[in-house]
């Protein structure tokens, strides 16, 4: 017979024992694809480059007596050993590029391709923030198109383009409020926060010198007005509400809340982070609103990863228009744009409370927003926000009749769906359910917020998930909700699959171990 006719065998023999997973080791600590990569300073060596470089010039220090008194032993790799040490590492991340991501509250999307052309095209990409502005013309111009775009969809009359992210707009706002009631006399001393604000409003209002009181929520999740009218009096600033609020809802009550604060002689900050469930439907504007932050990662698609970069432009009503921060961007009559600095301000902004950064925002997130905004159009921003909340109702709905939906009977939910732990059995909590659905192939959604909530669990699917995907997500999230309530023990130790076990995450929080020491016994293997 011919060798090469017959062929190797490939079937595997019948009734062989399929060996635990879990006893299986391999030599390398790899599991097949699933390469266990050690740390650079591991594996690398202070005494190789995957580049050639001169040595540098022996000259006296500068230093003052803070010279380095040993080599500073950053590890060198090869070009080619580099290149798949972060490949490797690349592998085990979780990104929206890879599955859903159902992190409520903090909406991690996908980014069009498209914004991305736009903001590495030169004119955008490669300009400084000092140049003279007869060269960037372009970029005001841009700046300025999307602050109308903003204005156009709140409602309001002016914008403030500078601050880099929502906490950061929410002091800005707040500095507004103070700077309005300081110029008639009125400093004023509380603010009141509702218990379904963003976590980081009372915070802001400390930072900003004012004294904070809880408004309580009622039965349906949303602002007590009763409770809220009651206590306005003429030592309160004004009221920082977030709506739609942290339980996803939509605060029905928003302008007759406003009305009331007016009535009392106080002002109205909203928190716009899920501005991205009403874009199109609603403007803050008609309901009362005088300033408002716009995180353009949640509604206007810009990336939003690894702490920044971010912008959070304030829009601001009549009453607070004239103690915008600077810098402003301004068209003149001959259709130039200028850059309105403290220097220029003149008397038609002598009211600003002055400026929050040195430069005027993040060039790359205002041509990622306003091409998003161009590309969608004013119809197609409005289905982007239906979308979301349709896909956040049909979770809510998909998965109320296994885990507890604590507002469900409140009506239909903006752009995330809240569930919390009850019915959990054998001690089981979310942070458990959590650490199952990591198995499952996905990002954990936000865990414990709001606090109003026991054990809450915030999911936002966004718009830009198919049914096909949300299905999927859904059927992982009911099979291990019902292992939660059946009191499966295996949950405990969860996740099994992933490259690294479970953490004691209280001990990573409050110590982290955020240098690499070398060991005792790897230096004298080195050596």
């Amino acid at each position: 017979m011919n060798m090469l006719a017959e062929g190797r065998p490939t079937k595997q023999e019948a009734d062989l024992t399929m060996p635990d997973q879990d006893t299986i080791t391999t030599h390398t600590g790899n599991r097949a694809l699933m390469v266990d990569e050690p740390l650079i300073f591991e594996i690398g060596s202070p005494d190789r480059s995957g580049v050639d470089l001169p040595e540098a010039p022996q000259v006296a220090s500068r230093l003052g007596g803070l010279e380095r008194n040993a080599p500073i032993a950053i590890p060198g790799l090869s070009e080619g050993e580099t290149v798949r040490h972060y490949t490797r590492l690349s592998r085990q991340n979780y990104a929206i590029d890879v599955g859903l991501f159902p992190l409520g509250s903090c909406t991690m999307k996908h980014n069009p391709r498209l914004n991305e052309k736009m903001a590495r095209l030169k004119g955008f990409a490669d300009i400084h923030p000092l140049q003279p502005m007869e060269s960037v013309q372009g970029a005001l111009e841009l700046i300025h198109e999307l602050a109308e775009w903003l204005k156009m969809l709140t409602g309001m009359p002016a914008v403030a383009m500078s601050p880099k992210a929502g906490a950061h707009g929410e002091l800005c706002g707040i500095l507004a409020i103070r700077s309005a009631l300081e110029a008639r006399g009125d400093a004023r001393e509380v603010i009141l926060v509702p218990e379904s604000a963003h976590g980081t409003n009372p915070a802001t209002a400390a930072f900003a010198g004012y004294k904070v009181e809880d408004i309580p929520a009622n039965s349906d999740g949303r602002v007590d007005l009763e409770a809220l009218k009651a206590r306005l009096g003429p030592d309160v600033a004004g009221v920082m509400i977030t709506n739609p609020n942290t339980c996803g809802l939509f605060e029905p009550d928003m302008k007759a809340i406003s009305d009331a604060v007016h009535g009392a002689g106080g002002l109205v900050y909203c928190d716009g982070a899920n501005f991205n469930a009403i874009v199109g439907r609603v403007r803050p504007g008609d309901l009362g609103v005088d300033a408002m932050h716009i995180n353009l990662h949640k509604t206007f698609s810009t990336p939003h990863g690894g702490g920044g970069p971010g912008s959070g432009p304030v829009v601001f009503s009549e009453a607070l228009a004239p103690f915008a921060p600077l810098p402003i961007v301004e068209k003149m009559d001959n259709g130039h744009f200028h850059l309105v600095e403290e220097e220029t301000a003149g008397d038609h902004h002598a009211s600003s409370f002055g400026r929050m950064v040195a430069f005027h925002g993040q060039m790359g997130m205002f041509t990622r927003a306003l091409t998003y905004m161009l590309s969608h159009g004013a119809d197609g921003l409005k289905q982007v926000s239906e979308d979301a909340v349709l896909n956040a109702n049909y979770i809510l709905r998909s998965l109320q009749d296994v885990l507890d939906a604590p507002f469900a009977h409140s009506g239909p939910c903006m752009h995330e769906a809240l569930f919390s732990d009850k019915g959990f059995t054998n001690g089981l909590s979310t942070l458990d359910l959590a650490k199952g659905m990591i198995d499952e192939g996905y990002h954990p959604m936000t865990m414990y917020f709001p606090l109003v909530v026991h054990g809450a669990m915030l999911v936002e699917p966004t718009e830009t998930e198919s049914k096909a995907a949300i299905d999927q997500f859904v059927g992982a999230f009911r099979s291990v909700a019902e292992r939660a309530k059946a009191g499966d023990e295996l949950l405990k130790t969860a996740p099994h699959f992933a490259p690294r076990r479970r953490l004691d995450e209280t001990q990573a929080a409050r110590k982290p171990i955020l240098v690499w020491t070398e060991p005792e016994d790897f230096a004298e293997a080195a050596e």
